[in-house]
């Protein structure tokens, strides 16, 4: 991609590096306590950015997202892909899909497998995100715009569209 990314293009680009994280941090809204932030394995993300997470049936963010929607995921790769995901989530029990989404690893959290009566799916609707991408030729990138900054005395002159770019989902 160049400076000149389409809407399109970074729309795509923001979902392939979704795809790539394993985990996120999704922040819910706790009456108590405000914001309420917790890792989450990432169970799928479909081809339109729709997340989904294993939960438990009776937990904190369970109830929070009863209260309320919205949500905020997080995610970052070291020091090279972060990205934002705003959106709206939904609590479902749908057994197919449970078993559909189902990976051995999960039985840590679930030890009755996925057919462990504690297993509730959180489904993520996003609506908009960002994201900051030093992968690949974006790192070449990045490390000249860095090396020229520091040289000159300026902040680096981030591409925006292919290293950065907000996206409506």
């Amino acid at each position: 991609m160049s400076t000149t990314a389409t809407p399109d293009e970074q729309h795509d680009h923001f979902i392939s590096l979704l795809k790539r994280f394993h985990t996120a941090m999704l922040v819910t809204l706790s009456g108590e306590r405000g914001l309420h932030a917790r890792p989450m394995a990432i169970a799928r993300v479909e081809d339109d950015g729709h997340l989904w997470f294993l939960t438990g049936v009776d937990t904190a963010k369970v109830h929070e997202i009863e209260h309320d929607s919205h949500v905020f995921l997080t995610a970052q790769d070291g020091d090279s892909a972060f990205l934002s995901v705003e959106g709206r989530a939904t609590l479902i029990g749908d057994r197919a899909k449970i078993a559909d989404l189902w990976r051995e690893p999960f039985r840590v959290w679930f030890p009755g497998g996925k057919d462990d009566p504690n297993i509730e799916l959180i489904s993520v609707r996003p609506e908009r995100g960002e994201f900051w991408d030093s992968t690949g030729l974006n790192r070449c990138k990045y490390f000249w715009q860095a090396t020229r900054a520091y040289l000159s005395g300026i902040t680096p002159d981030i591409d925006e569209g292919d290293q950065h770019a907000k996206v409506q989902l």
